[in-house]
């Protein structure tokens, strides 16, 4: 089932964000004040509305109710990014994810309910994306023009299994180089041990990789 997801703001990063998320196959409601960026931006979403993210009516009028996540990207805008993320949690949004540009915005957003903040300074849009889509994804990041190093929980059919068993190696071109449970640090991983719910695991693999899809 596709994810229904708000970007609200569209500078660098949201652009970037909103077109990699459709481009994934999420459906994107994109919003901005700007009506160029909107027009610009009409074929890169399922749809691209104008509104201004600092009036709280017309916020509350985009219905961001039927999201199951919401985006908060005016990483320079307290004001507009305290006002929204508190509308989309009063709405019920699932998950409300905000962009801050400072640490005291950053405290201050946690602190109202966004469930995660990003830095768009070590976040990019297509990373950010990927994330979100994904079931099992923590955390994703391009280690050159060829790797890909992915923090995510194991695949269900994964768990009960140890390494050996698996051969994740030889069968889908994957190196688990570490493995931690949550709130410990990660170590080498036990090829014999068997993967559980709670694992979580660091893998590298290579871009070009086609019997994995990320």
């Amino acid at each position: 089932m596709k994810k229904s997801i708000a970007v609200l703001g569209l500078g660098k990063y949201g652009r970037s964000l909103a077109e990699n998320l459709y481009r994934m196959g999420a459906d994107v409601l994109a919003v901005d004040i700007d009506d160029k960026i909107i027009e610009e931006f009409s074929g890169k979403c399922t749809s691209a509305v104008h509104a201004d993210l600092t009036d709280e009516d017309a916020v509350v009028a985009l219905g961001l109710n039927n999201m199951d996540m919401v985006v908060v990207s005016m990483g320079g805008n307290l004001a507009a990014s305290i006002m929204t993320v508190t509308v989309a949690k009063e709405q019920g949004v699932p998950v409300v994810i905000a962009k801050a540009s400072t640490d005291r915005m950053e405290k201050i957003l946690k602190k109202i309910g966004a469930d995660k903040i990003i830095d768009p300074e070590g976040e990019g849009g297509a990373r950010s994306a990927r994330i979100m889509l994904s079931s099992i994804f923590k955390d994703f990041y391009e280690l050159d023009e060829n790797m890909y190093m992915i923090e995510m929980v194991p695949r269900p059919e994964w768990i009960g299994k140890d390494l050996v068993e698996l051969d994740l190696r030889h069968m889908m071109n994957l190196n688990i180089v570490a493995v931690r449970q949550k709130g410990k640090p990660f170590h080498f991983v036990d090829p014999h041990k068997a993967f559980s719910e709670d694992d979580i695991l660091l893998i590298v693999t290579e871009k070009s990789n086609k019997k994995w899809k990320l």
